[in-house]
């Protein structure tokens, strides 16, 4: 089934959206501001070596010199794997000296970046070791068959004049020799091109950053499915067109620029998807609808028939229901990003074939979704467990924060309970000061409930302690917050 890629370019943030059959499917958005160092390669110069903390400072252009520990130089890769001695750093580096470190962790407060020089290059289905001559297979592929079998495919694929190495990522499970072919060539003339630049540049030089979102995308996301590449900027549109060029080239004749009146993602109502997926519920075309709750440990997905009341039986209502669910879950799934445990809960069907008909359309659904994947069978309990790797913030977190009212409770104190805590915090005050008069500060929705209902609480409260106490809105307060001031 075709699908449309559309790329919404800013100078503040980036959004790719993967739309199929007029729908989004998914959505991914990078800001610059939030870009970090880490994967970037750089020439740097050594400033300082500090032999009694067997580590060194390296200038590479950032606001602070970054940092490099014995341990991370390439010389000594060796000796630490097999626990030995490693080398000295005074030994390895000088002051002045020009040397290529990758950042493997970004500079946080007062501390610089931390570097490497055990040089390793990402892929779309492997990585590259140009330091390291050794194929090796992500520990995530099972199967001591498979992952040799993959091991020997990919060293039959590499050139006799090969000097550097590779390691198979899980992505590259199911792949063809082309596709496994077209990425060890992909990485193997991006690192031609870094150790062209590393002999003309000075140090401190950036010689790669990791790669744009957009040219990700060019370089993950883009299948024999993919219809058009439709990006909103023309400067944009043609750096990936040469960067097809040079890496993709089978994917450069479907880039264009869209210069139509409508902003591109008001084509395809991007935003309100967006706006569709920071709620909890998601409604389904029969009236049905979806409860969506995320929380740190999993995610829960209930499925209600809600105002959908068709079908000869009840029976068949649950099933249709259930079946319009599986497919709007695996969506859901896919545009809000949801990693780790998921655990859902379709309505509970007595029918055994209806059970297997659901699964197996959840199962077809999610088979379009890019990320690794586990789903078990339906439990005793009625449930549908499974698992989708983390590959990056959901959308609610990269979106979103806790809110400051309820503190990320999801739900706030009626104003009833805040007028009985209000009492009792007047009275707890009353026995340890003797101010003239209490004075409440408080939400117009307590102040009121003060005024009306529990007027007979609040002059009870005022005679017993033998003070007056007043109220007052105060309009920047939320629901929660209250003031007691002492007159």
């Amino acid at each position: 089934m075709a699908e449309d890629i559309l790329i919404n370019v800013t100078p503040f943030e980036t959004r790719v959206a993967i739309v199929e059959q007029g729908a989004v499917q998914e959505l991914h958005i990078e800001r610059s501001i939030q870009r970090g160092h880490v994967g970037n390669l750089y020439l740097g110069k050594v400033v300082r070596v500090l032999p009694g903390m067997q580590s060194a400072f390296v200038d590479i252009g950032l606001e602070r010199a970054a940092f490099i520990h014995v341990a991370d130089l390439r010389q000594n890769r060796a000796e630490r794997n097999a626990g030995g001695t490693l080398t000295p750093i005074e030994k390895l580096l000088f002051e002045g000296q020009s040397l290529m470190v990758q950042v493997i962790k970004d500079p946080l407060g007062t501390k610089g970046a931390r570097l490497s020089t055990q040089i390793s290059i990402a892929g779309r289905m492997l990585v590259y070791l140009p330091h390291e001559p050794h194929v090796g297979i992500s520990q995530k592929i099972e199967g001591e068959e498979d992952r040799l079998a993959l091991r020997e495919r990919v060293v039959q694929l590499m050139p006799d004049d090969e000097k550097g190495g590779f390691i198979v990522r899980t992505q590259a499970e199911g792949a063809n020799d082309d596709e496994l072919a077209a990425d060890l060539s992909y990485l193997r003339v991006l690192w031609a091109r870094i150790t062209t630049k590393a002999k003309s540049l000075p140090a401190p030089s950036l010689l790669y950053a990791d790669l744009t979102l957009e040219q990700r995308v060019l370089r993950d996301m883009v299948s024999p499915e993919t219809g058009s590449i439709l990006v909103d900027s023309r400067a944009t549109a043609q750096r990936l067109n040469e960067w097809a060029d040079t890496f993709t080239p089978s994917v450069k004749d479907r880039i264009s620029h869209y210069s139509g009146e409508r902003p591109l993602f008001d084509t395809a109502n991007v935003d309100e998807e967006i706006e569709k997926a920071l709620s909890r519920r998601v409604d389904l075309k029969s009236g049905g609808y979806l409860i969506i709750d995320q929380t740190e440990a999993l995610t829960t997905v209930d499925v209600n028939t809600g105002g959908y009341v068709g079908g000869r039986n009840f029976d068949d209502t649950i099933f249709k229901t259930n079946l319009e669910a599986a497919v709007a879950i695996a969506r859901q799934l896919r545009l809000r990003n949801l990693g780790g445990i998921i655990i859902i809960d379709f309505i509970d069907m007595d029918d055994s074939e209806h059970r297997a008909s659901v699964l197996a359309e959840l199962n077809k659904a999610l088979s379009k979704d890019r990320t690794r994947m586990t789903v078990s069978s339906f439990s005793q309990l009625g449930l549908v467990e499974m698992t989708r790797k983390r590959t990056r913030d959901s959308l609610a977190h990269q979106l979103c924060e806790p809110c400051p009212t309820c503190q990320s409770r999801g739900h706030v104190r009626t104003p009833r309970t805040l007028c009985y805590e209000i009492l009792r915090e007047i009275l707890r005050e009353s026995r340890q000061f003797n101010p003239k008069e209490f004075r409440v500060l408080a939400s117009q929705a307590v102040i009121d409930l003060f005024l009306e209902e529990e007027s007979a609480h609040l002059a009870m409260l005022g005679d017993f302690i033998g003070k007056p106490v007043s109220l007052e809105v105060e309009a920047a307060y939320s629901q929660e917050q209250y003031d007691i001031v002492l007159i």
